[in-house]
């Protein structure tokens, strides 16, 4: 299992902390900052999941007008991850 920090830009978490196993499937998502019940109900949905998948349907969500988001940065961070393994 391979341990993924990543500093996001643009939205109210600062960090986002998750692993991903062998198979490419998302575990221990967690978010510092932004809005704690919300984010603690992605990293559950997201529990287990197909990184690659979780990305495509989270890629470019918007929150109030910020162009990005912290599941738009979520997806930033799986990309960069998937595309240094």
């Amino acid at each position: 299992m391979n341990n993924y920090m990543y500093r996001t830009s643009g939205t109210c978490s600062q960090l986002i902390h998750f692993n991903l196993d062998e198979n490419g499937k998302l575990h221990e998502l967690s978010f510092y900052g932004g809005c704690d019940g919300n984010l603690k109900a992605l990293g559950l949905l997201l529990e287990g999941t197909d990184a690659r998948e979780a990305a495509d349907r989270l890629r470019g969500n918007d929150c109030g007008g910020r162009g990005t988001s912290c599941a738009d940065q979520l997806a930033r961070a799986i990309d960069q991850a998937l595309d240094n393994a």
